[in-house]
């Protein structure tokens, strides 16, 4: 696939260079498992494309397990996230994982990209993950409804991003198979699309800021603009429950004229039902302890709240997460 290099990065993303040192990509060889009998061995952490949070965050973690666990070392391997994930999670080919709350709870019920419930379980809620729709300036979209017969990224396949794009394109009275042409592209190819314009719009569900989206509004500045899919909100809840609220992008994230009103969907950090309780515990004390060391990766984990913590239905906390949790919301 055609690749571009390109001069401006974000300057939380320059920070997270040093932290993802304990990054990797793919599958590992020597998973740990709950009952893989005595402690240490490599972590895999599912998270999603180079350009998004949860790959810096999720580097960010792998540096804190590695130099905080004896015996561990940690790797966050790039996905197309959520879906990808949790499958990956099941087949073993990762040890953790981020996703957005809503499929995970799909996974869990065994519905829409998951064809038989999923044994994941949560070791916390993590930042809130917010709803970017962003259309090229002149191609007269002003609502979801005017992306009909419009060349749209609903995010790539496997994505927590394609699954809410579809949501918010069905709740809008679209039906994505037919009413837009979809492109399914994760968020270094969206971008480069949306500069050249090759696509008109794009959807992208992640933290604030996320370096993609700070890319493309930086570089073609009122080429661009940010669409407010609040009025989706009410049909979006009455289909899928509580899991959709109301949230903000403030203008100073993207460099906006002003705030850009959205909708917001927890992260989850997941394993596979059985993960050993006691480092499920360490890796939970890790995040919120250490947690002014992700924040220097990106923003975003400063959304972290130890108050949501357990805010995780319907997957259910790992036992050691659970306990480690309600220590930590015992201390002074």
């Amino acid at each position: 696939m055609k690749h571009r290099m390109r001069t401006l990065r974000l300057a939380t993303a320059a920070l997270a260079i040093g932290l993802l040192a304990a990054c990797g990509g793919g599958k590992q060889t020597e998973n740990t498992t709950a009952d893989s009998g005595g402690k240490g061995g490599r972590l895999t952490i599912a998270t999603g494309a180079t350009t998004g949070v949860y790959y810096q965050i999720g580097g960010g973690l792998a540096k804190l397990i590695s130099n905080n666990l004896d015996g561990y070392r940690a790797t966050a391997t790039t996905t197309g996230a959520s879906v990808q994930n949790i499958q990956g999670l099941g087949a073993g080919s990762y040890d953790l994982a981020f996703s957005l709350l809503d499929t995970a709870g799909d996974a869990v019920e065994g519905k829409e990209s998951f064809s038989s419930p999923q044994d994941i379980e949560a070791l916390t809620r993590l930042y809130p993950n917010y709803t970017q729709v962003l259309v090229r300036s002149d191609t007269g979209i002003d609502s979801l409804e005017d992306m009909k017969g419009k060349r749209v990224s609903t995010g790539a396949p496997g994505s927590g991003t394609e699954v809410i794009a579809n949501r918010l394109l069905k709740a809008a009275g679209l039906d994505p198979a037919k009413d837009i042409s979809a492109d399914r592209l994760g968020l270094p190819e969206t971008v480069d699309a949306m500069k050249d314009g090759t696509i008109d719009a794009l959807f992208w569900s992640g933290g604030l800021p996320s370096g993609g989206i700070t890319d493309l509004t930086t570089s073609l500045k009122k080429q661009v603009r940010f669409l407010d899919v609040t009025p989706q909100l009410p049909a979006l809840n009455q289909e899928y429950g509580d899991v959709y609220q109301t949230g903000s992008s403030p203008k100073s994230v993207y460099n906006q004229p002003k705030d850009v009103p959205t909708i917001v969907v927890p992260n989850v950090l997941l394993v596979k039902k059985g993960f050993d309780p006691d480092l499920a515990g360490e890796i939970v004390n890790l995040v919120y302890e250490k947690k002014s060391e992700l924040e220097k990766v990106n923003a975003a984990a400063g959304e972290i709240e130890l108050g949501l913590a357990a805010g995780v239905t319907p997957v259910p906390l790992n036992p050691g997460a659970e306990k480690a949790l309600k220590a930590l919301a015992q201390k002074p």
